[in-house]
């Protein structure tokens, strides 16, 4: 019984530190890891901030063809703050530059390099190079979208709420706005107090858990940080758009996290819409016909209409059935 408990924890420790990556699309199946689309033009491993640390660099992929300034969509990935990389972009191995988008990816520094606010402070950074590099990559500096998934949706669900909060900006470019106009949120950590508190997720509060190595120490040990930490801490009415995606199986995150920040989002009236997977686990089972029509439409209407609509609006909730397709991690094609 024990070593059966054991085990348990061990698979979903591993599953949270994996980068974490829904189902990918038939696209992006098709597109091996590292290649990028024909028309596309990549732009590798630019540093946003000069002389900094190994990790502040960043993947820009722009259509070589565009009427006008294009909208951003922003990647950050997940593997619970020590790991994972820029490297496998799903929304450009999703066709999203052949629909008119720039995409980038971005690494930020990890746990075992700085505790947080680090990791926030270098996705601010990102967001404030790419806007003052706008004209030079012909990007539409109003039209920013932000996703990412687990350790990463933590990191995009605070870019969206943090937009005005100063202690997070740090660094050059300060003359810019980190603020970010749409946030597709999937199953990341919203707040740090409820989540290690909620039963069968306590060990997210033991020594090895890596809520603790982001932190710095126990989340009962630093509980103003670990609020500081939590994107539920700065709802506010001009927050942007959200779309949140999570699993009700979800054996590393509880489905109480995006839960709790759709209610808080609600309640400030922003809009905000809270799409469940029955059945579905930390980004298993995302690959149903659903899924990529939803977070593409998403994304059209905050970031690609003549007219964005306002940030405040409906919060609505919708589900549906986890895929019974195998899930592949970033990287991979086959």
């Amino acid at each position: 019984m024990k070593k059966s408990v054991l085990l348990s924890s061990v698979l979903a420790f591993a599953m949270f530190v994996a980068p974490a990556f829904a189902q990918p699309t038939t696209t992006q199946r098709q597109m091996p890891f590292g290649r990028v689309p024909e028309g596309v033009q990549a732009h590798r491993d630019l540093a946003y901030v000069a002389d900094g640390h190994e990790r502040h660099k960043l993947d820009l992929f722009v259509p070589e063809k565009a009427d006008g300034p294009l909208p951003l969509i922003i990647w950050v990935h997940g593997g619970g703050w020590q790991n994972g990389s820029k490297d496998g972009c799903p929304p450009l191995r999703g066709g999203y530059a052949g629909r008119g988008y720039a995409v980038a990816s971005i690494n930020y520094r990890l746990s075992q390099h700085a505790p947080f606010p680090a990791q926030i402070e270098d996705c601010k950074a990102a967001t404030r190079w790419l806007r003052a590099h706008a004209r030079e990559y012909n990007l539409d500096p109003n039209r920013f979208g932000v996703w990412g998934s687990s350790a990463g949706g933590h990191l995009v669900a605070l870019l969206g709420t943090s937009g005005d909060v100063k202690a997070f900006e740090v660094g050059a470019n300060l003359d810019q706005s980190s603020r970010v106009q749409a946030v597709c949120d999937y199953y990341g950590p919203t707040d740090f107090i409820a989540f290690v508190t909620t039963p069968d997720f306590e060990r997210h509060a033991s020594a090895n858990a890596p809520e603790v190595k982001l932190l710095g120490g126990s989340v009962t040990e630093k509980p103003d940080l670990a609020k500081r930490a939590s994107p539920v801490t700065f709802v506010s009415r001009d927050n942007p758009p959200f779309l949140i995606v999570h699993g009700d199986k979800d054996p590393t995150v509880p489905v109480n996290q995006s839960q709790l920040l759709f209610d808080a989002l609600k309640q400030a009236g922003v809009s905000v819409h809270f799409h469940t997977i029955k059945g579905a686990g930390h980004g298993r089972g995302f690959g149903g016909p659903e899924i990529e029509p939803m977070v593409t439409a998403f994304f059209d209407k905050h970031l690609k209409s003549k007219s964005p609509p306002s940030n405040l609006g409906e919060a609505k909730t919708s589900e549906s059935n986890a895929s019974a397709e195998r899930m592949l991690p970033p990287g991979r094609s086959s």
